[in-house]
């Protein structure tokens, strides 16, 4: 053999065993991913639904929570996305010839950038489906029971889904874009319908960020002080213990009563114990974690709250000030506009003006609009309901969970890049968007975002400003008259 073909031959070895590397740093970060939402999710599951009598409900239970356990991971991934791209730039950077780190390129990038696409394309069109289906499905009529009946009933109801979303999504792009050749590309399922699908959910998903993170980062000062100990001039633990014990002392009381021989002329309803055990328990807990913020220490009570409230109103503000600049450079700079690209070429140029600083703020702020996502997900009335509750959330509710964290998450990258937050460009399919290369929707993205999220943080900060003040100052305890009283009142002393 001649010094060119052992050359081509080393050129694919080599390219055969980075192939392999990168298969198994992400079958390996896959799995720990999978492993931490299984014991997530295990914490939040209703144990009844696991144990019970009848095997072929607990067996579609379990199968039903490990592919809930996929998609979660799917979307913890996709949080991860984007930060781990900016860190592996940055360590790029900084050590571009460092033997230890040569597995971490360009390469490694791309391919979990179209791994996380394809899973969430799995996840949100076939299997979280097939999850409710199967626990909903009870076999078809005269068939045998068991649970091969129940995935043949599910696979049946898939099918009829799938083709019915596949109407509606050539319906609409041919409603949308009346050309021949973009209804004919529809046919390609792989290629084109898929990623059109996903780019619908993503749009869907980048509207309910839009609409959530606003009221999150508003929400998220009252549950920071919720779980924090405020100063005392801001809180009195001693009057909240002492109602806590009083409210418990009387339900304890009820409950004891009901124990006692009914009279027939007595006028006390018939209690629901089962509520008024709840309410102790819950009572009880109040009661201690009560117990352990008046333990902390002076540090945590009066330098630990302050400075927490400090970083959340400088990260929002410093959100509300990046999306504000993103604006005017959107006006000025055609650059500014998020796009896609196929090649990921890292340790090249920093992604931010800041270098490796900049770089930290970016992946902290999209990790923090990401948490405010969430809290205002649950805060808001029409998603409260499916808010989990520790080791009571049925399987259909962990299933609406994950396929709401699902469609967050996946946004997330495409959320971040629309706003400006990095500079960093959509890898893969994420960039396919056609959305995003419209300077009016991405205008008034950006700008209803900064709206919102002014409008919510003044009237939020301002009331809870007022209420603490009122407070401390112990104005909510004096008897304020009502309008009509003291008219009463002259009139009464006239008589």
């Amino acid at each position: 053999m001649e010094a060119a073909d052992y050359e081509v031959l080393s050129v694919r070895e080599q390219l055969f065993h980075d192939r392999v590397r990168e298969c198994i740093i992400s079958i390996l970060l896959f799995a720990t991913l999978y492993i931490l939402c299984h014991i997530f999710l295990t914490r939040f599951k209703k144990p009844a639904e696991f144990t019970t009598v009848d095997d072929e409900d607990a067996t579609v239970n379990k199968i039903a929570l490990e592919l809930c356990t996929f998609t979660l991971a799917v979307a913890l991934g996709a949080v991860l996305l984007l930060p781990f791209s900016i860190i592996s730039n940055e360590v790029l950077l900084s050590l571009p010839r460092n033997y230890y780190i040569q597995w971490l390129n360009g390469s490694l990038i791309h391919g979990l950038w179209n791994l996380v696409f394809l899973f969430s394309n799995l996840s949100l069109i076939f299997l979280m489906p097939f999850a409710y289906f199967f626990t909903e499905s009870e076999g078809f009529a005269g068939s045998r029971k068991g649970v091969l009946g129940r995935v043949y009933e599910t696979v049946v109801m898939l099918i009829l889904l799938t083709l019915l979303v596949l109407g509606m999504v050539w319906v609409a792009s041919a409603i949308v874009d009346n050309d021949k050749a973009s209804r004919e590309s529809l046919y390609d399922f792989w290629e084109y319908y898929l990623p059109y699908l996903y780019s619908c959910i993503s749009f869907l998903g980048v509207l309910l960020l839009l609409v959530c993170t606003p009221l999150g980062l508003a929400r998220m000062f009252s549950v920071t002080g919720k779980l924090l100990v405020k100063p005392r001039l801001l809180e009195d633990l001693e009057e909240q213990l002492n109602c806590s014990a009083f409210e418990e002392a009387a339900l304890t009381r009820r409950i004891c009563m009901s124990f006692l021989p009914s009279d027939p002329t007595s006028c006390w309803l018939p209690l629901d114990m089962e509520l008024l055990h709840r309410q102790v328990l819950a009572l009880q807990t109040q009661r201690v974690l009560l117990e352990k913020r008046r333990k902390a220490s002076a540090w945590q009570r009066n330098l630990g709250y302050p400075l927490a409230m400090l970083c959340l109103l400088l990260l929002t503000g410093l959100s509300v000030l990046i999306v504000a600049i993103h604006i005017l450079e959107l006006l000025i700079d055609e650059a500014a506009m998020p796009r896609g690209i196929q090649d990921a070429s890292l340790g090249q140029v920093s992604f931010s003006k800041l270098g490796s600083f900049g770089a930290i703020i970016q992946v902290v702020l999209i990790f923090y609009l990401m948490v405010s996502s969430v809290v205002g997900f649950y805060s808001s009335p029409l998603f409260r309901s499916l808010r989990p509750r520790w080791h009571d959330t049925a399987m259909t509710q962990i299933i609406g969970n994950c396929v709401c964290l699902l469609v967050l998450s996946s946004a997330l990258p495409v959320f971040s890049r629309t706003l400006g937050l990095t500079r960093f460009d959509l890898l893969g399919d994420f960039g396919r968007f056609n959305w995003l290369g419209n300077f009016y929707i991405v205008f008034l993205y950006n700008a209803a975002f900064a709206g919102l999220t002014t409008l919510c943080l003044v009237k939020t900060f301002t009331a809870a400003v007022r209420a603490e003040l009122i407070r401390a100052f112990g104005l909510d305890r004096l008897p304020l008259p009502v309008s009509g009283f003291p008219r009463a009142s002259r009139k009464k002393q006239h008589q």
